[in-house]
């Protein structure tokens, strides 16, 4: 259970009809969200620009409960229902290896005769397995993909990238132009660059999303639509609705903007790219995200401190921000009115010719070209 929102108890059901002997169904909500997304927020990540990651950043932990999950039970192998067309087989299957590399990996889609959702069907019908999922027309045309960060639609008509999504497609979010026409107002409290509570009161990490989720879909806020280019080399559309996250990501680089250091936040904007695109393409166990994981955790020792938003019709717009032990702001030395001596302009001058000088020498050198 990563907050998708179904009821697991027909899974079980399901397996027990199958004849499976043990059945482990968990509750990994708060793992999800502390150990998962804040990390990846405290990054500020951003996959080409638009996509927050929502599915990306589930994976992980589900290969790590699948290969725990084998250890406990003596098993060789794991299996995934990945196709494979998409990210999410690399995704389950580099996290599976860098935490067991024994480990063996059934993938159906592509060593078993199906080539398609009807090809499914099929097979589900043939050996009477039951399945929510019916033919192509009987039930929702999109595949769908939901956590407690996000929900995704892709397929039907979304592979016309020209075509605009039905309206009825969202299910987490009103439309900007349906939303409240009074805006509503939050604060969100951060602590080592993690948020920890809204509008004063302390809140778990699941507990805290799912609210920002409920307050921001009904504001409209957190719908994209988009074509990524794929680990695998194709470029595919997908629709996303994170409307706590995309809170999150305006509230977090806004708590930056007064407690980090210039030149350590702008480090930061420089290694978000290769960041997400670890998480994306599925290293979040590699080497090299461990390492940046600690560079940007140890970034965020002074990111505490409070936001205050404005949510309306779709919109986030950061309206205050304040860190009563770690702001870097000074009104005293920024102030266009009298500073009291707190900056000597005159400084300024010299700093300015020192910094000019490469400049001046480019252009006397560019001045005795023939």
């Amino acid at each position: 259970d990563l907050g998708q929102g179904e009821e697991l108890e027909p899974a079980r059901k399901k397996a027990e009809s199958m004849g499976v002997q043990e059945i482990f169904i968990d509750d990994v909500r708060e793992e999800f969200v502390a150990d998962f997304v804040f990390p990846m927020f405290r990054c500020n990540a951003l996959y080409e620009g638009e996509y927050l990651l929502g599915t990306s950043i589930a994976r992980p932990l589900i290969a790590k409960r699948l290969v725990e999950v084998a250890a406990e039970t003596n098993s060789q192998a794991i299996s995934h229902g990945a196709t494979g067309k998409g990210n999410d087989q690399v995704r389950f299957e580099l996290g599976a290896y860098a935490l067991d590399p024994s480990i063996q990996v059934i993938a159906p889609w592509r060593e078993w005769d199906l080539n398609s959702r009807e090809s499914l069907m099929d097979f589900c019908e043939k050996h009477q397995i039951p399945v929510e999922q019916k033919r192509s027309g009987e039930k929702s045309p999109y595949s769908m993909d939901a956590n407690l960060l996000h929900i995704s639609y892709e397929g039907g008509i979304l592979e016309d990238p020209s075509a605009e999504p039905e309206e009825a497609m969202w299910l987490w979010s009103v439309s900007p132009e349906a939303a409240p026409d009074t805006p509503t107002y939050l604060e969100l409290t951060y602590q080592g660059g993690d948020p920890i509570a809204v509008d004063g009161q302390a809140q778990t990490p699941a507990q805290l999303l799912a609210l920002l989720n409920q307050v921001g879909g009904r504001n409209g806020v957190g719908r994209v639509d988009i074509v990524e280019n794929r680990y695998v080399g194709m470029k595919a559309r997908g629709c996303y609705e994170t409307p706590g996250g995309t809170i999150l990501l305006k509230a977090h680089r806004a708590i930056e903007s007064i407690t980090l250091d210039r030149e350590l936040g702008h480090l930061k904007d420089e290694l978000m790219p290769r960041y997400a695109s670890l998480i994306y393409n599925g290293y979040w166990w590699s080497p090299e995200r461990l390492a940046l994981q600690a560079l940007i955790d140890e970034s965020q020792r002074h990111v505490n401190g409070t936001v205050r938003l404005k949510l309306y019709k779709g919109n986030v717009t950061v309206v205050g921000r304040w860190s009563e032990h770690d702001s870097l702001y000074d009104g005293n030395i920024v102030t266009f009115e009298d500073d009291a001596g707190a900056y000597d302009q005159k400084d300024a001058a010299g700093f300015i010719k020192l910094n000019a000088l490469r400049l001046k020498m480019a252009s006397l050198r560019q001045s005795k070209q023939p």
